[in-house]
């Protein structure tokens, strides 16, 4: 399926992208603070998705050729199943609000990082001085609910959250690399995901639905399987075809401050002022590490 490449397209895909990613930040974060486990989460994002998308993996293969094996592995497992199982599993453990500063807003200071050692790409003072507002503001969002202790094991969700937004830069940085389409890409990880993972996830017994109704079980289908599994997959991919991964990975501003005022209106967290601040600064960052102020070109070298 060849779809038209504009860069107008492609902000829309990033912007949507992000949106979907702060919906998850709070659909998640309810969702194991009530009736569901992770395991159970991560077993309705892969395995309806992988059912659906059964015939578009029979047209165009589940293997990423010409890669090697670590990256190859990365395309197969690491947007579809490492991302979302940690960064689910710390939620658990820690605020929605927190999971939007510390997973998508690192995104940027991940992904730079990734690139650097991956490529050797080099970015300008103007994006350092905002992956330094990035790195500064999570660290001021994650050592404030350490030491203020008003979160029990917050500590244990930062660090999930902080690995998972790695995963996701590596993954966001070989994908562009790989030649693949979004399509592509998307099935080869709902493949390899539900066939790797769902034998791991059912093997821990914290797969039963003992608790969770019907209705909820069907509305966290659609929700994580075919909106934030499928639709935000693949307009993450089409986004970083278009843009590149730095840029659309830049669009994560939005999703700390989404998934703070998300938090606070609809999962009564708890919002101070040094919070507000620090995800304020990581929202900043993002957007100086995007590059917009830049010249027009470096949209296509990030």
């Amino acid at each position: 399926m060849n779809l038209p490449k504009t860069r107008a397209l492609g902000l829309m895909a990033a912007l949507a992208t992000v949106t979907i990613w702060a919906a998850f930040m709070l659909v998640t974060r309810f969702a194991v603070q009530g009736s569901f486990t992770v395991e159970e989460l991560l077993i309705l994002r892969l395995v309806p998705g992988a059912l659906v998308m059964a015939p578009v993996m029979w047209r165009l293969g589940v293997m990423p050729q010409g890669q090697s094996w670590p990256r190859a592995v990365m395309l197969m497992i690491g947007a579809s199943a490492v991302f979302p199982f940690v960064v689910s599993s710390g939620l658990a453990y820690a605020p929605a609000s927190d999971g939007g500063a510390l997973a998508p807003g690192m995104l940027p200071f991940w992904t730079a990082l990734a690139a650097y050692v991956l490529t050797g790409e080099v970015t300008g003072p103007r994006r350092r001085l905002g992956l330094a507002m990035i790195l500064i503001g999570a660290m001021i969002v994650s050592l404030w609910q350490i030491f203020a202790g008003t979160v029990d094991g917050a500590w244990k969700g930062h660090l999930l959250f902080l690995s998972g937004s790695g995963a996701w830069a590596v993954y966001s940085v070989i994908f562009r690399q790989s030649g693949l389409s979004p399509l592509h890409g998307l099935v080869i990880g709902l493949f390899w995901g539900t066939l790797l993972m769902s034998p791991l996830l059912l093997a821990t017994g914290n797969v039963s639905f003992a608790t969770s109704s019907l209705t909820d079980i069907i509305v966290m289908i659609v929700l994580q399987s075919f909106i934030i599994g499928i639709l935000a997959m693949f307009l993450f991919g089409y986004a970083v075809q278009i843009l590149g991964a730095a840029e659309t990975a830049a669009f994560g501003a939005l999703t700390p401050i989404l998934a703070l005022l998300g938090g606070a209106a609809f999962l009564d967290e708890t919002v101070t002022p040094l919070k507000v601040f620090g995800v304020t600064l990581v929202a900043a960052g993002v957007f100086l590490a995007s590059g917009v102020l830049s010249k027009p070109q470096s949209a296509h070298t990030s």
